[in-house]
């Protein structure tokens, strides 16, 4: 850390409301910055296939959770933060990712919305389809927190009520201190978060969450039970909907998901579907297998920054390609750079996929419960568009006036 980030901390607390609960020690190993525009920020999918991700063996929030109606203090536990009592309901707030960006979206809470962990990875197009819904982007992206190196002073300067962040993300990808996480818990605001993209790194040895489980959790902090219900009844309809209408399991492809943000690729980051993350929610739903299985290869992680080259892609030669890091293209986009630069490749152009014209874009690294709707929307028309439609049609396999109406409050 600079000498600018070792700030005193005999400072006043400025939410005496707010007490904090148990912190996990520091994680094992050193990282960095993970994200699609770094392929440290690797992905991982949804730790559920079927309909309901929310559905867990543990008790849900409702059950181990107080909640906030009525003016009282209220507590949230989630790991690694452990307990964390509020007096009040946080109005303004910063999360890492994309993900937890999206769940406040979702429960009515973009006003409070201050800042972000990393801008360039919280893609807020798809609101741009429901009415009314909107995030002003630029402010976030004025207060970036991986821009800003970490540093404490904006932590300062945001003074938010609560920070969405890991605490062992800041450990082992920041280097933090447990003083430097004490420091600004107590002098600006409670950390309440977790890293649940992908499920791969060795520092991450406490309870991971599925997508709805962490959005569930949000909930409780922001006590939008009934947004956060109405919100998981449409994903259930709309994934047993669609999981309803997959061709058999004999008929579905084998996929590959990686990580490569260049126009022209020559060396792939592997994900691996089985790594039950988050970022891979919408292939685990949609029923496909993964083509690294009995590889070896293990998932991108903190500790493992290995790639493939075509040669390698070619023993295994997937059906369906599937390329994170062009979340800013259009699907024609897409297939007029990426695929159009490996149809004309010596090596690439072997591969099945290619051959077949199955490369498309991967997904968001981070996405929230909106963002997934669109997402599995997506990937259903591009593995299955015999059924769902083609991924450049206008076939809505879900209702965007309901998602909008659910995060305006009129459930």
């Amino acid at each position: 850390m600079t000498d600018e980030d070792t700030t005193s901390t005999d400072v006043p607390t400025r939410r005496d409301y707010l007490t904090y609960g148990a912190v996990v020690g520091g994680g094992l190993l050193a990282g960095c910055a993970g994200g699609e525009s770094t392929p440290t920020g690797g992905a991982s999918g949804n730790g559920s296939s079927t309909a309901t991700d929310a559905s867990t063996d543990v008790p849900t929030d409702s059950e181990s959770t107080a909640t906030a109606t009525g003016g009282g203090p209220y507590s949230v536990s989630m790991a690694p933060m452990g307990e964390v009592t509020f007096d009040a309901v946080p109005e303004t707030w910063v999360p890492y990712g994309g993900d937890y960006a999206d769940m406040g979206v979702a429960l009515g809470q973009a006003d409070g919305l201050v800042g972000i962990g990393q801008s360039g990875e919280y893609y807020t197009d798809p609101y741009d389809e429901l009415p009314g819904v909107s995030v002003d982007k630029s402010e976030i992206a004025d207060n970036d927190l991986v821009e800003a190196g970490m540093s404490k002073e904006l932590f300062y300067e945001l003074e938010s009520d609560v920070h969405v962040v890991d605490t062992g993300m800041l450990r082992n990808w920041f280097d933090w201190s447990d003083g430097d996480i004490a420091e600004i818990r107590d002098g600006v605001g409670p950390f309440l978060g977790n890293m649940i993209f992908r499920r791969s790194d060795g520092w991450h040895d406490y309870r991971y969450y599925t997508l709805y489980q962490a959005f569930e959790k949000l909930a409780a902090l922001f006590d939008e039970r009934e947004r956060f219900e109405a919100m998981q009844s449409l994903h259930d309809e709309f994934i047993a909907n669609v999981q309803s209408r997959l061709p058999p399991v004999s008929e579905r492809p084998n996929v590959f998901l990686t990580y490569e943000g260049t126009d022209e690729p020559e060396t792939f980051s592997p994900y691996r579907l089985t790594d039950q993350g988050t970022s891979k929610k919408q292939w685990n739903d949609l029923g496909v297998s993964d083509a690294l299985a009995g590889t070896g290869i293990e998932n991108l992680s903190t500790e493992n920054r290995g790639e493939l080259d075509y040669e390698n892609l070619l023993t295994v030669d997937p059906e369906v390609l599937l390329v994170r890091g062009h979340e800013d293209k259009s699907a024609a986009a897409f297939r007029d750079t990426v695929l159009g630069y490996m149809e004309d490749h010596p090596v690439a152009s072997e591969l099945t996929a290619v051959e077949n014209g199955r490369v498309y874009r991967g997904g968001y690294l981070r996405q929230g419960p909106i963002h997934n709707l669109f997402l599995t929307e997506r990937a259903a028309q591009q593995l299955y568009p015999d059924e769902f439609g083609d991924v450049t049609s206008d076939a809505d396999l879900f209702d965007r006036q309901r998602v909008a109406d659910i995060v305006d409050g009129a459930i």
